[in-house]
C-alpha cells in the first residue's frame, strides 16, 4: 500500500491536502433560553477538518471569521468557600445575551462548564485546573460558544457515563464546533442525599434530582419510600430545596454543592453502583501538540464509502498495526441519514448513513498512528482529527 507524504501533518490535525481547510471558528445561529433558573438537560473534538466529500457532512456549517470580542463587561468570578448566604451571589450561568462579555484581564485559566456551581461538570474543571475560574453555563451549545467566542480558556464537557452510557448531544456538538480536545478527565460520582439543617433522612417524603441521578439511586429511594421529582440538574435541585425551604424536601447531588447551598448531607455514595465515573474532555480553540513521553489517546469522527465489510476494512487499519481502540461510538448523519444501497434496482433497500467517532491509544506524534489514518483514508468519504491528548489516568 502506498501513502502519499502530504496525507497527514503532524500537530494540526490535517488529513487531507484540500486547500480550503481550516481551524477558523464557528459562528452558527443558536438559540438559548433566557431563563437562568433552568438548565440545559443532558440529551441522551480538536483538529483542522480533513474532509473528501463533495456533500457536506451532518452539522458542518459555513464558517466565518472572528477576532476576540472588545467590550469592557467582566465575567463574574466563582469561588466556593462553603455556604453562601445570599444565594443570589452566586454566578449566573452564561447565556447567549452574555456571549458579548469580554474576557476577564486576570491570569487564571477560565473554564466553562454546564450548569450551577456545585455540578460535577464543575467538580470536573477544578480536578482538571484546581486554580481556575469556573464560569457556569446555561447549557452544553453555551458553554462550546464561551470558549470560541473567547470569553473563557477552556471548556470541560461530559461525554460519557460508566452507567448510563454516551452523552449524544454531546458528539453532535463536536462535529458542529470547531474546538479541539486537548485533554479528559474521569470523575467519580459520589450521589449525596441531602436535606435543610436538622432534617433527617427519615422526615423527607421527596426528593429532587436531575433524572440520571435518580435512575442511579433507586435501590436507595425506592427503600426510603420517596417521591422522585426530576429536576433539570442535580446541582440545581440542592439550590431549590436550599431556597424553597420545604424541610419535607431533600435532593441528590454533589458533595460541593451541599457544601455550597448550606444543606446537610444524610447518607453519602447512594448510587446503586459504587464504581460510577464519568468521563469530562476538555475543549480548547487550539490543539496541543501531541508527545510520546505518557500515554496519550486520540479522537477521529469519520464517515465510510459505500461497499462490502468497509467498517471491518477501516478497523482493520489500526489492528494491523497494534493500535488499541479504546471506544466506538456511530451518529446517524441527520442531514441525510439514509443512503440507497443499489439505485440501479427497483425498490432499492436504503440503510441508515452513520459517522463514526473513535478513540484510540496512540499519540498523532506516533508514526503507527499516522499510517492507519493514511490507511484509513482509503476508505473514508469524511475525515477529522478531534483532538490527541494525554490520557487521565486517575
Amino acid at each position: 500500500m502506498a501513502l502519499k507524504a502530504d496525507t497527514i501533518i503532524l500537530g494540526c490535525g490535517v488529513l487531507s491536502s484540500s486547500p480550503d481547510l481550516g481551524s477558523r471558528p464557528c459562528f452558527g445561529g443558536l438559540s438559548f433560553r433566557r431563563d437562568l433558573k433552568k438548565l440545559g438537560k443532558w440529551e441522551c473534538f480538536c483538529g483542522v477538518l480533513g474532509q473528501r466529500a463533495i456533500t457536506p457532512v451532518d452539522d458542518e456549517k459555513p464558517l466565518k471569521s472572528a477576532q476576540p470580542p472588545q467590550s469592557s463587561g467582566v465575567i463574574q468570578k466563582t469561588e466556593h468557600s462553603g455556604f453562601h448566604r445570599d444565594l443570589n451571589s452566586l454566578p449566573k450561568p452564561l447565556s447567549a445575551s452574555d456571549l458579548s462579555t469580554s474576557r476577564n484581564g486576570g491570569s487564571k485559566v477560565r473554564v466553562a462548564y454546564q450548569g450551577v456551581p456545585g455540578s460535577y461538570s464543575e467538580d470536573a474543571a477544578l480536578k482538571a485546573y484546581p486554580n481556575c475560574e469556573t464560569v457556569p453555563c446555561d447549557g452544553f451549545e453555551a458553554a462550546f460558544k464561551a470558549v470560541e467566542l473567547w470569553l473563557v480558556d477552556r471548556a470541560v464537557i461530559p461525554i460519557e457515563n460508566s452507567v448510563a452510557g454516551s452523552i449524544h448531544r454531546n458528539y453532535d456538538l463536536l462535529l458542529r464546533h470547531r474546538l479541539h480536545i486537548v485533554g479528559e478527565v474521569q470523575l467519580d460520582v459520589n450521589h449525596c442525599l441531602m436535606g435543610l439543617p436538622g432534617i433527617r433522612k427519615e422526615d423527607l417524603k421527596r426528593v429532587l434530582s436531575h433524572p440520571q441521578a435518580l435512575d442511579q439511586c433507586e435501590k436507595t429511594l425506592s427503600n426510603l419510600g420517596l417521591t422522585r421529582i426530576s429536576a433539570d440538574d442535580a446541582a440545581g435541585a440542592a439550590q431549590v430545596v436550599a431556597l424553597e425551604r420545604e424541610r419535607d424536601t431533600g435532593a441528590v447531588a454533589s458533595a460541593r454543592a451541599a457544601a455550597i447551598y448550606g444543606l446537610n448531607i444524610l447518607e453519602e455514595r447512594i448510587q446503586d453502583d459504587k464504581d460510577n465515573v464519568t468521563r469530562f474532555m476538555i475543549l480548547a480553540r487550539e490543539p496541543i501538540i501531541p508527545g510520546t513521553d505518557k500515554p496519550y489517546k486520540t479522537s477521529i469522527v469519520f464517515s465510510l464509502e459505500e461497499g462490502p465489510g468497509v467498517l471491518f476494512k477501516a478497523l482493520a487499519a489500526f489492528a494491523l498495526r497494534n493500535i488499541n481502540l479504546t471506544k466506538i461510538e456511530s451518529r446517524p448523519q441527520r442531514k441525510r441519514p439514509l443512503r440507497i444501497v443499489d439505485s440501479s434496482n427497483k425498490g432499492s433497500p436504503k440503510y441508515f448513513d452513520y459517522l463514526f467517532y473513535i478513540d484510540f491509544q496512540t499519540s498523532m506524534a506516533a508514526p503507527e498512528a499516522q499510517y492507519a489514518l493514511g490507511h484509513l483514508q482509503e476508505f473514508a468519504s469524511f475525515l477529522r482529527v478531534l483532538g490527541s491528548y494525554p490520557m487521565d489516568l486517575q
